[in-house]
């Protein structure tokens, strides 16, 4: 068995392996392939002879050629690149403060927790699209298809708007297969606290990676894709000609899998559809949410369709927005996983008034609204009993579902007061937060 090496110019992903070794397996006496997209090389094993003729009509058929790469710069040696950047930087800056100021991050719904409404589900969804959703979800889905819309200059605007569709019909499809299955066996889906944070830091070092990209300063960058596994992507058949950094599938995979993705409202009502026990109920009560999400998530990555050419400050500012969103969700995830990242100091109310002690019991009350909980720190004495009153007086805010690890608590605060008991034993801190990670604070045990 005779062995060669190739070098290949133009792969960027698992998908462009894909597409090369089934054309050169084509090849007579051509047997093994092995192909990486990060060095640029092909391995090719094969018995008798194999014209070169043929290995390079081969790789052109499957919308490549041969030859190797040219490094490219880690920074960009472009002086409009950074003005394009900075002019960006203010825009973003500017639209930050105008939403800020007219308090679309504090949107929440005030209301009766009827969960059991599909209407409900329903505007709960419209909420969760154009608020904390949108902010995690939102802004993966806006990097992948700013990113295809860069790559693909010559696409009409309904090209351009494809993969939001396939994105979010993914969501949708798993929404109800997955909500089914909890409805029957919820508690299996519910990832743990630390498993939830790892995952929002995970999506985050993708979205920076995608923002990065979409800067457009850092050349060497540009090589880097993230894609499915080659074996899953030939299981799923993505194997034919097209964009060579995107496909269909990959993007209805990427909206399947936010399902996972701990957004404070898709965890309420997966909370609910928990207790439901039916695989109808439960799917049909996540798959309305997911849709009540799609026109927030739609309208958002939609505005990437509209971008021609090489509109370098419209893609720097999409790229902006997906890094900042970022930064924001790894700062929740990491407050989740129970890692501090907290920007402010918990606020301690003097004294701790909050808590009473009734016959031998530590008592404290606790509100959740729409800025988090009040208050958020309180300190208790270890060794004796703790009664924990809840009411929420937002029930549909991101807040409303607590997670609190170290005493095994996750629940979704209604706004009939809900009790937790339990005794410190050990000094410390025990940490609680929203299941984003987006609103917490914590119990102090003192001696």
């Amino acid at each position: 068995m005779e062995t060669r090496t190739i070098s290949i110019k133009g792969m960027h992903c698992k998908s462009c392996e894909i597409l090369i070794e089934d054309e050169l397996k084509k090849i007579k006496n051509i047997g093994k392939v092995d192909i990486h997209h990060k060095t640029g090389k092909a391995t090719i094993q094969y018995k008798g002879t194999v014209s070169q003729t043929d290995i390079v009509q081969a790789v052109q058929t499957a919308g490549y050629t041969l030859g190797e790469e040219n490094s490219l710069a880690l920074f960009s040696h472009n002086k409009q690149d950074y003005i394009d950047l900075g002019i960006a930087a203010i825009m973003v800056t500017l639209l930050y403060l105008i939403l800020k100021e007219l308090g679309i991050f504090n949107l929440n719904l005030i209301g009766q927790n009827n969960l059991k409404s599909l209407p409900v589900v329903f505007i709960v969804g419209l909420t969760a699209g154009v608020s904390t959703c949108m902010a995690l979800v939102g802004g993966l889905v806006l990097g992948v298809a700013s990113r295809f819309a860069q790559q693909n200059e010559s696409a009409s605007v309904g090209e351009k708007f494809i993969p939001h569709i396939f994105f979010n019909a993914g969501r949708i499809v798993s929404f109800f297969i997955l909500g089914g299955l909890v409805g029957l066996i919820g508690s299996l889906f519910q990832l743990s606290p630390i498993g939830a944070g790892t995952l929002v830091v995970i999506v985050s070092v993708i979205m920076i990676i995608l923002g990065l990209q979409l800067i457009g300063i850092f050349p060497r960058l540009m090589t880097v894709s993230i894609s499915l596994p080659k074996g899953i992507s030939r299981a799923l058949g993505i194997s034919s000609h097209g964009n060579k950094a995107y496909s269909h599938t990959n993007t209805m995979m990427l909206g399947a899998l936010t399902f996972f993705v701990p957004c404070g409202f898709t965890q309420a009502v997966q909370l609910y559809a928990m207790t439901t026990g039916s695989f109808l109920q439960g799917a049909i009560t996540l798959s309305v949410f997911a849709l009540g999400t799609t026109p927030g998530l739609l309208s958002l990555g939609g505005a990437t369709s509209f971008i021609k050419g090489k509109s370098g400050l419209l893609f720097r500012i999409v790229g902006l927005i997906v890094i900042g969103t970022a930064l924001f969700n790894m700062r929740n995830g990491l407050t989740l996983a129970g890692i501090k990242a907290q920007i402010r100091t918990p606020q301690v109310a003097q004294e701790d008034a909050n808590v009473k002690i009734e016959n031998g019991v530590q008592v404290v009350h606790m509100e959740q609204n729409a800025h988090g909980y009040s208050p958020n720190s309180f300190t208790v004495k270890k060794g004796m009993p703790v009664k924990w009153i809840v009411k929420s007086v937002y029930p549909y805010s991101c807040a409303s579902s607590l997670v609190v690890q170290k005493l095994n608590i996750r629940a979704l605060l209604t706004e009939k007061e809900q009790v937790f008991e339990f005794t410190p034993h050990e000094k410390g801190e025990i940490p609680f937060s929203c299941s984003m990670g987006m609103y917490s604070g914590s119990i102090v045990v003192s001696e």
